[in-house]
């Protein structure tokens, strides 16, 4: 996996010629498993590169804008926008957090950032409240769903999903567009159209199929902490 990450690693925008080269979400579900358990780095670790990777993206997006709405699930996907978030926050940007889904299933390592962020003073928001807070944003940051998803978007995940989609704001995706197969590239029923997804380790297979393209965006490339 070591020859992997360093053929793949990239922080600049990936050339048409570099999107040939992908791996699916076995090789990625591998990649991290052979980080924590291979080299010893703690998932959380991996989690605060992964969120301050996507910061810095979030960052440049926003140019001299100043507030962003993180939209976050339960998942090790929502842990990454809610470190994105934290990162955000002490970059001096007005920052919303929504979470899809129930809070009291949190996995332990989001768990531990959702109680920095409230010591911080953030208050995250449950998404069913509105998600008032699209019309203020300058971007939404998606960390709903991550490479691991593999059943049809229902219910409320899928009304957040379109009411962002609608919203008319630039959207900028943690690792997959919520909702889209990231070994096919087609959406489980309905998936977020990012203007830029941030893909940690390498551009996932389905990100190259047309459908997948579309709900891309620009697609950058960030490691998380291995080199």
């Amino acid at each position: 996996m070591i020859i992997l990450i360093k053929k793949y690693r990239t922080k600049k925008p990936l050339l048409p010629h570099l999107l040939t080269r992908s791996i699916s979400v076995k090789q990625a579900q591998a990649f991290d498993k052979y980080a924590q358990e291979q080299l010893g780095i703690p998932s959380i670790v991996l989690m605060e590169n992964a969120g301050r990777g996507v910061a810095e993206e979030a960052l440049q997006m926003l140019g001299n804008r100043k507030r962003v709405v993180v939209v976050c699930g339960v998942g090790n996907n929502g842990g990454d926008g809610l470190v994105a978030a934290r990162h955000l926050l002490n970059a001096g940007i007005k920052v919303e957090v929504f979470i899809v889904g129930k809070i009291s299933k949190l996995k332990p390592d989001p768990k531990t950032n959702l109680k920095i962020l409230k010591k911080m003073g953030i208050r995250v928001k449950k998404a069913g409240e509105g998600l008032r807070g699209l019309k203020r944003a300058e971007v939404i940051v998606d960390a709903i769903f991550g490479i691991g998803l593999k059943s049809e978007v229902r219910g409320p995940y899928a009304e957040v999903i379109n009411l962002m989609n609608k919203s008319g704001k630039p959207i900028l995706t943690v690792d997959v567009p919520s909702g889209l197969d990231a070994d096919t590239g087609k959406p489980f029923g309905i998936a977020i159209k990012a203007k830029r997804t941030v893909s940690f380790v390498a551009v996932k297979k389905g990100f190259l199929s047309t459908s997948g393209r579309k709900h891309c965006g620009r697609i950058i490339v960030r490691d998380i902490g291995i080199k």
